[in-house]
């Protein structure tokens, strides 16, 4: 399937740009339904970016969304934040704005000249599949009537502080 004239025109007028816009973190859905299923979020928290030695203001113009409201309130979704702002420091590749006057942090010409755009999600999010452990079924498990164990426990239950 081709690429439509107009995506192919703002890919060529945002060249060094990912194509799909600025990273974005990974983040819980906040309700109680959602919670569990990772999702991509605003934009990094500032102690977030500042964890991986990003400055704020630096960090929109190297395609970095921020988002100054948010609160990390785990340590762990903190941590696989920092790592991927930490991943993606490595791999970028920064354009010179003068050619004459390089900068510290500016990319090498070497870099410069293999550099490509990237098509479409930069560092999607990809959710860990759980593994399944395969057990032999043994005779207790077949003899094992779990119908009649919660009927039972349920009546325990309700008789709980009776008589």
């Amino acid at each position: 399937m081709k690429p439509s004239p107009a995506r192919q025109k703002k890919a060529v007028k945002i060249f060094p740009h990912p194509t799909a816009g600025p990273l974005r973190p990974l983040v819980h859905g906040q309700t109680l339904k959602y919670n569990m299923k990772v999702r991509a979020g605003r934009g990094f928290s500032l102690e977030e970016l500042k964890a991986a030695g990003i400055p704020k203001k630096l960090a929109p113009t190297i395609g970095i969304s921020v988002d100054h409201r948010r609160k990390n309130r785990s340590l762990e979704s903190l941590q696989a934040n920092v790592q991927q702002l930490k991943t993606y420091k490595a791999k970028l590749v920064v354009f010179l704005r003068r050619a004459l006057k390089a900068k510290a942090g500016d990319s090498t010409p070497e870099e410069l000249a293999t550099a490509t755009q990237v098509q479409g999600q930069y560092m999607p999010v990809v959710l860990e599949k759980p593994t399944v452990e395969l057990v032999k079924i043994t005779d207790e498990m077949k003899s094992f009537k779990a119908y009649n164990k919660l009927r039972v426990e349920r009546t325990n239950e309700r008789h709980v502080g009776g008589c």
